[in-house]
């Protein structure tokens, strides 16, 4: 039987309308996750208090990408570096993290889907790459196409991704992120970074967390590699 994926969603307004929102995810988590064998569910952005019901309903949860987290959640004021965010998406993204692990349900984080891992767990992010007291390679590859990768990672030899991704060599990865991690929660391990020192990657092995800093999704369909992280998610973790 396939496994059933429940995509946090995000939302939008169409038409330049604040009366007109709607509750989406990006299609190519779909076709990703249903070229791995997957059934896609987008779950919409609700009351807090129902995530365990929401999560009862699938076998998988994975947190996509989008705006940034409210630095109250790990003890900061807002810097004025600091992008949009969604206070609803915040509390409820959370807590469905929160059901995953009593349920004890894989979860795999794509960009702020990682740091809200970090976050949930205790972990702390720059609200800017810039407030890094080490110089950062350029993590926002506009204009570059997203399907094309710009920069390596390193990833560690005993991590997941070492199940069908290379140590030896650096990985080449595309990127689009102004926030990173600065403190690894204390339950996550690093398994992957930039040539900057850059957090890409953490994980809780024996929760089956797992969460990456690039966007397979964006790349998947031209690189088999970028796939085999959805496969490997769906089939395996």
């Amino acid at each position: 039987m396939k496994p059933i994926i429940g995509i946090a969603g995000n939302e939008t307004v169409m038409m330049d309308s604040d009366s007109h929102w709607i509750s989406y995810t990006p299609k190519n988590f779909v076709t990703g996750l249903q070229q791995a064998g997957g059934i896609p569910l987008i779950l919409p952005i609700g009351d807090p208090d129902e995530a365990d019901r929401y999560v009862t309903g699938i076998d998988k949860l994975l947190l996509a990408g989008g705006q940034d987290i409210d630095p109250s959640y790990y003890g900061q004021l807002p810097d004025q570096k600091l992008g949009g965010t969604n206070p609803d998406r915040d509390r409820f993204e959370l807590a469905l993290i929160k059901a995953a692990i009593r349920q004890q349900k894989p979860i795999l984080g794509v960009c702020r889907g990682m740091q809200l891992l970090n976050v949930a767990f205790g972990g702390t992010l720059y609200q800017d790459l810039s407030l890094r007291p080490e110089k950062a390679l350029k993590h926002v590859q506009v204009p570059t196409p997203f399907h094309q990768p710009t920069h390596s990672v390193t990833i560690a030899k005993d991590s997941l991704l070492a199940a069908f991704l290379p140590t030896e060599a650096a990985y080449q990865v595309n990127s689009f992120h102004h926030q990173t991690v600065a403190e690894p929660a204390p339950e996550l391990a690093v398994i992957a970074t930039a040539p900057d020192g850059v957090i890409e990657g953490l994980e809780n092995r024996e929760r089956r967390i797992l969460g990456i800093q690039w966007h397979p999704e964006l790349t998947c369909a031209d690189i088999k590699k970028e796939q085999q992280i959805f496969d490997y998610f769906v089939t395996q973790l």
